[in-house]
């Protein structure tokens, strides 16, 4: 019982100043603004994403730290995420692709609580892109759980967001580090 009245909701999180994250009641402090190798990789991730999604006239649109309100106790600012409809403040539905850029800070909320979140908010496809293993991981969701469909340090890496077919080489991201 107290631990329920002990927690924060939407309400008390889009007042608070600085970086937050809210999950499960509970607030998530965010880093200082990320690293250079960290915002490199996100906007080529970003433009890698947007141009493969504009080729296939789909209206599926490609949004970088935005807010996603999952429900009161629940708010969560993604790297990246994908979007298919236009979006005019915060997002309220599930994307079909979220990307998280890994940094040593970040391991566990990005490789364990966040991915059993997406994977329990119904994530198509959870990207994770591991700056101290110099690894990216793709997991796409089959019967409710996330199964690993890439796991590469380089080489090509393909899945598919709505029907447009994405392709790029996990090594396009090293040479920021």
């Amino acid at each position: 019982m107290l631990a329920e009245i002990l927690k924060y909701t939407y309400n008390d999180y889009k007042n608070w100043e600085g970086d937050w994250e809210l999950i499960d009641g509970y607030p998530v402090a965010m880093a200082p603004s990320p690293f250079g190798p960290h915002q490199a990789i996100m906007s080529k991730l970003v433009t890698i994403l947007n141009i493969q999604l504009e080729k296939c006239n789909n209206d599926c649109f490609v949004y970088a730290e935005l807010d996603w309100i999952i429900n009161d106790f629940t708010v969560v600012r993604p790297d990246v995420s994908v979007v298919c409809k236009k979006i005019r403040k915060h997002l309220k539905e599930t994307p079909e692709f979220i990307a998280e850029i890994v940094s040593n800070s970040s391991v566990k909320i990005d490789e364990k609580i966040k991915f059993d979140l997406f994977e329990k908010e119904g994530v198509k496809t959870y990207m994770i892109i591991s700056i101290p293993t110099r690894k990216v991981r793709v997991f796409k969701l089959q019967n409710n759980e996330y199964k690993k469909i890439a796991d590469k340090e380089e080489g090509e890496i393909g899945f598919k967001i709505s029907n447009c077919e994405i392709n790029f080489d996990a090594a396009v991201f090293w040479r920021y580090l």
